[in-house]
C-alpha cells in the first residue's frame, strides 16, 4: 500500500479524534501525476456541500505540461468518495464549534487512489509547545542512554 502524500501539519496543527477513508474522483493524468509522487496535501481541507464531500486546495501539478488541457486547474476541489450516512454523521460532528475535517493522507488500495482524513480540532499554541517540549525531551533522554552504554 503505497503512501504518495503525507499532511505533516495535520498531527501538529489539529488533536485527530477520528479517521476516515474515501476514494477520490481523478481524471487519468491526475492519477499519473500522483503515482509519480507530484501531490501536496500543504493547506488543504475537506468540504461537505448539498450532502458531497470535496476535497479542497489540493494541488496536483500537471503530469505533461505539453499534453493537458487548456482548461486544466491543479487547485480544483475533487470530489470524495464516502458513503451518504458517513456523510451525514460527519456534517454532526463538524456542526460542533472548533471540528473540521483534515486530510491526513493520499494513499492506493488494489490500484485505486484513496484519502485518508480525519476530524480534528485545532490545538491551541500552548498545547503545541507541550508537544515540542516532550518531543525534545525525549530525544535528549535516549541521547543520554545511547552515550552511556
Amino acid at each position: 500500500m503505497p503512501t504518495y502524500a503525507i499532511n505533516k501539519r495535520a498531527n501538529f496543527d489539529y488533536e485527530i479524534l477520528e479517521k476516515k477513508e474515501g476514494g477520490l474522483v481523478l481524471a487519468g493524468y491526475e492519477v499519473k501525476s500522483i503515482k509519480t509522487g507530484h501531490i501536496s496535501l500543504k493547506g488543504a481541507f475537506v468540504t461537505i456541500h448539498e450532502n458531497e464531500a470535496y476535497l479542497t486546495n489540493t494541488n496536483i501539478p500537471a503530469y505533461q505540461v505539453a499534453n493537458m488541457p487548456k482548461e486544466y486547474d491543479p487547485n480544483r476541489s475533487r470530489k470524495v468518495l464516502i458513503h451518504k450516512r458517513e456523510i451525514k454523521s460527519l456534517l454532526e460532528k463538524i456542526s460542533q464549534k472548533g471540528l473540521t475535517l483534515v486530510p491526513i493522507r493520499v494513499y492506493s488500495t488494489r490500484g485505486l487512489i484513496k484519502l485518508e482524513f480525519g476530524v480534528g480540532k485545532g490545538k491551541r499554541k500552548i498545547d503545541k509547545r507541550e508537544n515540542i517540549k516532550k518531543r525534545e525531551a525525549k530525544v535528549k533522554m535516549s541521547r543520554t542512554l545511547k552515550n552511556k552504554y
